[in-house]
C-alpha cells in the first residue's frame, strides 16, 4: 500500500544574530533567536514497500545535492528499511534568503518519514543526523522561536512571541555566507563578545517579558548587517525604505532578505501599496507571512500527518505511527 502526505515546511526568520569569537574547529560561535514563520515550501511524499531502497525527487529547479534526498538517506539508514520513496517539491522559499527553505525541507523528511514508514526515530537521534544535515535543520524539528547557542544547534525554547504579520523582501541577490563571516573579521580572540552577548540577553529578557516585538527589535541587531549592507547596497536601502513603514526591520541570516513586522495586517497592507510602486523594491519579492509559534508548530504537522497518526496527547513529539508495531 502506498502512503501518501502533504507537508508543508515552514521557513524562519532570526529575530536576532550574534557573531562571537571563531573556534577551533572553523565555525563560530553565535547567539540567535530563531522563528518560524508561515511561508512555506511544499513536499509531496509517496512511501511503499519495495525490495530494494529507491529515493526520487521531481524538482522543477533540479537543486543539486538536494537536502531532501540526503535527509531520506539518512533517515532509512537509521530504520533500516527497504522502501520506495517518491518526493515532489514545490519551492515557495527563496534559495539563499538566509530563510532556511532548504534545512526546512530536510527537517519535513525527518518528522514525516519515520510516520510513514511505520518507525519511530527517537527525538534525539533526529537532532544529530539534523545537525549533520544542516546547522539549521535541529531548530525546525521543534519550530516556534528558539535561542540557538554554539554553532545555532544548541537550542533552547523560548514561550511564544505575540503573533505579527510581517513582509518578507527579497531582491535578486545572493550572499555568500562564507564571505559575509570572513568580512567581519571574528577571531579567536574577539574582543566585543562580552558586550554582544549582554545586548543580545537584553533583547531576549524584552521578548520575554512580554514586550512588543515590533518595538523589541530596536534592541536587537543582525552582526551581518554591517558587512553585508555595505557589499551590497542594495540591501541596504531595502530596509531604509522598510524602516519608513515599521520600525521592526531586520535582515534574516546572513541575507539576502529583509523583514519588516507590523502591528497589524491593515499596517502591513498600507505598507505595501506605497512599497510597491517604490523604485528600491522593482524586481523584489514581496512576501506577506505571519509569526508561527511552537504550538501551531506542532498543529500544522499533526493536521498534515492525520491520516497516518496514532491517537496520542498533544505534547507527545515527534509525532507517532499508527503503523508502529514496538
Amino acid at each position: 500500500m502506498t502512503r501518501k502526505a502533504r507537508l508543508q515546511s515552514l521557513a524562519k526568520i532570526n529575530l536576532d544574530l550574534r557573531v562571537l569569537a571563531k573556534r577551533r574547529d572553523g565555525y563560530h560561535d553565535l547567539r540567535t533567536v530563531f522563528q518560524t514563520v508561515s511561508l512555506a515550501d511544499t513536499i509531496e511524499i509517496e512511501v511503499e514497500p519495495a525490495r530494494r531502497r529507491a529515493v526520487s525527487i521531481d524538482d522543477a529547479l533540479a537543486i543539486p545535492d538536494n537536502l531532501i534526498i540526503r535527509a531520506a538517506h539518512a533517515a532509512l539508514d537509521q530504520m533500516r528499511v527497504a522502501v520506495r520513496v517518491r518526493f515532489r517539491l514545490k519551492k515557495h522559499i527563496p534559495m539563499g534568503g538566509g530563510l532556511g527553505g532548504g534545512s526546512s525541507d530536510a527537517a519535513a523528511v525527518l518528522l514525516a518519514l519515520p510516520v510513514l514508514a511505520g518507525k519511530v526515530i527517537p527525538m534525539e537521534r533526529l537532532m544529530e543526523i539534523g545537525q549533520r544535515l544542516g546547522s539549521d535543520v535541529p531548530f525546525f524539528l521543534h519550530g516556534g522561536t528558539q535561542l540557538g547557542c554554539g554553532a545555532g544547534t544548541e537550542l533552547y525554547p523560548q514561550p511564544d512571541v505575540q503573533p505579527k504579520p510581517l513582509l518578507l523582501v527579497t531582491p535578486d541577490v545572493h550572499v555568500a555566507t562564507g564571505p559575509a563571516y570572513k568580512a567581519l573579521g571574528r577571531g579567536l580572540t574577539f574582543t566585543g563578545s562580552s558586550s554582544s552577548i549582554n545586548n543580545f540577553q537584553a533583547f531576549v529578557r524584552a521578548i520575554g517579558d512580554g514586550r512588543d516585538l515590533v518595538s523589541a527589535l530596536a534592541l536587537g541587531a543582525n552582526d551581518f548587517e554591517a558587512v553585508v549592507f555595505r557589499q551590497y547596497p542594495q540591501l541596504r536601502k531595502i530596509a531604509a525604505r522598510l524602516r519608513t513603514s515599521s520600525p521592526g526591520v531586520r535582515m534574516s541570516g546572513s541575507g539576502s532578505t529583509v523583514f519588516a513586522l507590523f502591528e497589524s495586517k491593515r499596517d502591513r497592507e498600507r505598507a505595501l501599496a506605497d512599497l510597491s510602486v517604490d523604485r528600491v523594491l522593482q524586481g523584489c519579492r514581496m512576501m506577506k507571512a505571519e509569526l508561527v509559534g511552537r504550538r501551531a508548530y506542532r498543529k500544522l504537522w499533526r493536521r498534515q500527518l492525520k491520516d497516518h497518526l496514532a491517537p496520542a496527547k498533544d505534547d507527545v513529539w515527534p509525532p507517532r505511527s499508527r503503523y508502529w508495531q514496538p
